[in-house]
């Protein structure tokens, strides 16, 4: 007499929940969009946007809110796409190095640079790249900032993340607010300008 065998499989379906939803089903945080509105040739002539697939043309992504930014009126903007606040005065410390402006970051507070928000020493910090680099109006330049900003002091040159350069602990990453662009600045020992940010309430 033969015995026959049965092997059961059981299947388990694991749904992995975002720690920063309660939905379940919540689609991917939405990019928003560049702000280029103009499409150029390969000589960098301006052309007509229809059918290239450029930027300009397809205008992909979340459109932003109208204000893009509130002044508080308490020395800090709140940039009403990502609800992150910034430090009104984008020239409040000068140039830095790296260490420095970390440190000039963690420790304003209200009183400093302008500030009647109440805020504390620890609820400033550098930005992250993709945070600073999130400000950046792709259209415009000299500042590379939306129409119509409200912040005061934003300088025409490098302004520091508080991300580090995957290529070398030495440096950091910056945004050049000439004409927006995202770079691995060259050393955390070189002095550029500092923009301190906080999360939203």
């Amino acid at each position: 007499m033969k015995k026959m065998l049965w092997v059961c499989c059981l299947v388990i379906t694991i749904t992995l929940h975002s720690p920063f939803s309660t939905d379940v089903h919540a689609a991917p945080a939405p990019v928003p969009q560049t702000g280029q509105t103009a499409c150029y040739n390969s000589e960098g002539t301006e052309i007509f946007c229809a059918g290239t697939g450029q930027d300009g043309d397809i205008k992909d992504g979340v459109a932003w809110p109208i204000p893009r930014f509130t002044d508080n009126s308490n020395g800090t903007v709140t940039d009403t796409l990502t609800g992150l606040i910034w430090l009104k005065n984008a020239n409040c410390f000068g140039t830095q190095t790296w260490d420095a402006a970390l440190a000039s970051s963690n420790t304003l507070a209200n009183g400093a640079c302008g500030l009647s928000d109440g805020s504390t020493a620890g609820q400033w910090r550098l930005p992250s790249i993709r945070e600073l680099g999130g400000l950046v109006d792709r259209s415009r330049s000299n500042p590379a900032l939306p129409a119509g900003h409200p912040f005061t002091g934003v300088q025409s040159f490098y302004y520091w993340s508080g991300s580090t350069g995957a290529g070398g602990t030495g440096y950091a990453w910056g945004v050049y607010m000439v004409y927006g662009s995202v770079d691995s600045y060259s050393s955390k020992t070189g002095s550029i300008y500092v923009w301190p940010v906080r999360s939203g309430q």
